[in-house]
């Protein structure tokens, strides 16, 4: 579909709205706002990758951990914004690596590589901080208040967007999206698979690295634990399953109610978080597989057909609901004559 005129001044003015919010909202607002716009990077960035190629990335915590350490281990010796252009190489190198090794498994075997990926580089920081620095977290102290992180994180939603839309209509987009459909054909046509994953995936990394380095300075102490933690990763992934894949926005859908909810829930229940989290992605896969795309999408053909008293909407929330239905009230053969 082609951006039309429109459709171009509606999300110039969503922007020009976008930038004027720490001026219109409160400090905790702001960081309300933060949190929110830094998931909304991590998510869409993870679903340039795994949306396409239909690979369950749980690596998301080792490249924001990356960016982030980047800045608390050099914020002393560099200046910001020539660390950020450290992570974003780190970063890429790392992905460049990881990808030329991993990329060929598919499945469980790359999910259970990607979450072992985050937990090596944890322990491997861990034991740096340890055994040389013999400490267990570094201080980050730096000019960059809440509004130019929320400046900058607004900068980065941008360039994320515009860079899976021209993906979209590339021909590495192409070749993707005929990977994700079926790797065998895919080379039976002539795409480099390899090529294109490893290519995918370290543009997938730069950008979450970068989130990890324009968030150090918002939390001022950093650890490993922290920077790493595992729990990111899992947050990424229910994020975009909730808003769907099918649309290049569709993740937006799951991360805009999911943060609101995660942080009523480590207020209200700080203990029972990752308990009522996993409870939300069983839910979610169980009753919402296409995620809140697929029902906007099978709403709207179900409001574009004519008047009936059968409608059948595709599986989605109401497929469950109408199999048990009609395990409980089969239907009967109409008396016919």
């Amino acid at each position: 579909m082609k951006a039309t005129p429109f459709v171009i001044a509606l999300l110039a003015l969503i922007v020009a709205v976008l930038s004027a919010v720490p001026w219109m909202v409160s400090d905790y607002g702001l960081a309300l706002m933060i949190n929110l716009m830094s998931y909304i990077v991590l998510t869409i960035a993870w679903a340039l990758f795994s949306g396409t190629t239909r690979l369950v990335s749980l690596s998301t915590a080792a490249f924001y951990g990356i960016g982030m350490y980047s800045v608390a281990m050099l914020v002393k010796v560099m200046p910001l914004y020539a660390i950020f252009g450290v992570a974003m190489v780190l970063a890429a190198a790392i992905a460049l690596l990881v990808g030329l090794l991993t990329l060929r498994i598919s499945g469980m075997f790359f999910v259970i590589f990607g979450f072992g990926l985050s937990e090596m580089i944890r322990q491997l920081m861990i034991w740096w901080e340890i055994n040389q620095t013999h400490t267990m977290g570094r201080y980050v102290r730096v000019n960059f208040d809440t509004t130019m992180i929320y400046e900058h994180l607004l900068g980065l939603a941008v360039l994320v967007f515009l860079t899976g839309w021209l993906l979209r209509r590339s021909r590495l987009g192409i070749a993707l999206l005929v990977i994700g459909e079926d790797e065998t054909v895919a080379r039976q046509v002539g795409i480099n698979v390899a090529r294109a994953k490893v290519t995918i995936f370290m543009i997938s990394s730069v950008f979450m690295a970068l989130v990890g380095a324009v968030m150090a300075p918002r939390f001022g102490f950093i650890n490993p634990n922290f920077a790493f933690s595992p729990l990111l990763s899992f947050q990424v992934v229910i994020m975009a399953f909730l808003g769907g894949l099918q649309r290049l926005w569709g993740p937006l859908l799951g991360i805009i109610p999911l943060v609101f909810l995660s942080e009523w829930l480590q207020v209200e229940f700080p203990f029972w978080f990752s308990i009522m989290l996993g409870l939300v992605f069983m839910g979610i896969v169980y009753f919402v597989p296409r995620g809140a795309t697929g029902l906007v999408e099978d709403g709207w053909v179900a409001l574009r057909r004519p008047m009936s008293l059968n409608l059948s909407f595709p599986r989605g929330l109401t497929g469950p609901i109408e199999d048990r239905w009609f395990k409980l009230f089969p239907k009967r053969p109409a008396d016919g004559g």
